[in-house]
This record gives C-alpha cells, structure tokens and sequence, in this order.
C-alpha cells in the first residue's frame, strides 16, 4: 500500500489480518473506526487496538522512532489508556511503517468523532478536574522525544516559518528554550472523550513550545464561543504566556496556510483571533 493512501478509501483486509496473526487476537469489525493515517477495533480479550501507518522517510526524518503510544507508558499521573503490547512493520513496496498498539479499552466516546464541533458540549466540573490535572502533569515529566503536531517534529524553524507566511516580519516568533515541555501535541476533541475525561492517541507527544496542547484545544473550539470560553479560562496559565500566544498564533496560521480550511467554519474565527495575538505579540 503506497505510503500516502488515505486509510478511509482503500482497502485494509491485509492489514487487519496481519495485526490478528501477529498479535493473536480478534478484530471486530463492527467497532472498526477509519481515519485517513489510522484506524481502530475492539478486540476480543476487551481491549483496543491502533493501528497507524507512517512513511518510513519520515520517520527518519524525525530522528526518532514512531513508539509514540509505547514511550507514553512511563508518563504517569494522566488519564490515558494503558499500553500492553505493539507489533510493527515495514511494508518496503510502499516504504511504509505499520505499527499496531494494544491498549486498554475506553468505552466513554470522543467528544467530536468527526468534522468540526456544531454544537455545545456538557463537560462536568470533574471533567475539567482530570483535563488540568493530566496536562499539568504532563508539563512536569521529562522526554527526550519531540512532538510531531500533524506528524511533522515541531522547531523553531517550523514555527517562524508558519507564522510568517501570513504575517511576514510582523512577529518576533523566537521561543526561548526553558518554555518547551511535554505535550500530547494532537489535543483535539476527537482525542478527547466524555462523560469521563480519557485523552487518546499518543504517538505524537514529546516537547514541544508550553501551550502547544491549550492552544490546539482552544482553536478548535472557536466554533462554539462557550466551550472556546471554557477551554481560554481552564488553560489561561499556558495561553497568556508569550510562548502560549504563539502556540495559539502557529495553530491559527496552519488554518489560514491551508488551501481545504478557507470555506470551513473555523477559518475565519481564526483570522480574527490570530489579527489579535498579532497585536499582543507586538507589544
């Protein structure tokens, strides 16, 4: 399979049937969920099992190797899946690295399975409690590993380069080094389920600019102001930081570069909000 397919339009039979064989298990094919780089099942002994494909170039491009779920297992104080075992492998015609992780099963859903968020979402004071004390958490441990928001490993270089094809020589995008820390570094609502507050798909995470995750989580809620409200009060500490502005700067101008984005919902809540961290950043 070429290493650009996108997962929800071709045919995966093979590769179900590798990661059963290989991993001895059963897939149900009722629970399978398709994304365009991954998918999902229920298996028989009641856990979950991701699968995610990457291009082999790229992960040597990133210098480390794609265990990102494995390596999130020594992270402790956080609400996420327990990790138990993997398999993995190279699909050499299509210079692709399959990886399939086993994991503990959560059954509470995301809080956005697709699309953008339409509508308010009712997330309890606890909910909250577990998000913040998990992130919070998260910035305190160490990692030698660097985040890959949209699998791409996340400088400084990215940064400056992505904020000014909008905003050209308008912001000083220099991140000091003390302000980079763990983070998920995919912290959407789709990666975040309710009633109970689990955050899932940890192959992306390691250090990245503090903020990274808060800001990620606020832009892609400016589509419902309460929840976008919600999220800017709870994550304030991060968000009010330079180097949180810039996180949510960065996030607003991957929107507005993306071609895709400029007749979704989100795009020009973005261009207002990045118009204002523009100006805070000049001051």
């Amino acid at each position: 399979m070429a290493m650009q397919t996108d997962l929800r339009k071709h045919p995966v039979e093979d590769v179900l049937s590798h990661v059963e064989t290989s991993l001895h298990i059963y897939l149900d094919p009722q629970t399978l969920v398709r994304k365009r780089r991954s998918l999902g099942a229920r298996t028989n002994r009641g856990t979950w099992v991701r699968i995610e494909a990457r291009p082999l170039a790229k992960i040597a491009a990133q210098g480390q190797a794609g265990n990102g779920i494995e390596a999130a297992a020594r992270l402790y104080g956080i609400a996420k899946p327990t990790w138990f075992t993997a398999v993995s492998w190279h699909d050499s015609p299509g210079q692709t690295v399959w990886r399939a992780d086993e994991v503990e099963l959560v059954t509470a859903a995301p809080v956005r399975s697709s699309g953008s968020l339409g509508s308010d979402v009712e997330l309890s004071d606890e909910w909250w409690e577990t998000l913040n004390a998990s992130l919070d958490n998260l910035a305190r441990q160490h990692t030698t590993r660097v985040a890959t928001p949209d699998t791409e490993t996340i400088t400084q270089a990215l940064v400056t380069t992505e904020i000014n094809r909008v905003f050209p020589d308008q912001v000083d995008a220099t991140i000091t080094d003390h302000e980079w820390v763990p983070a998920h570094a995919d912290l959407n609502w789709a990666n975040l389920t309710s009633p109970e507050c689990w955050i899932l798909d940890w192959e992306d995470h390691g250090l990245a600019p503090r903020g990274l995750d808060a800001a990620t989580l606020w832009i892609s809620s400016l589509t419902v102001p309460t929840l976008a409200e919600r999220v800017y009060r709870e994550r304030r500490t991060d968000l009010e930081t330079r180097s949180g502005k810039l996180m949510a700067l960065f996030h607003c101008a991957k929107v507005l570069n993306d071609s895709g984005a400029a007749t979704g919902p989100v795009f020009e809540l973005a261009a207002g909000e990045a118009a204002q961290l523009v100006a805070d950043l000049q001051r």
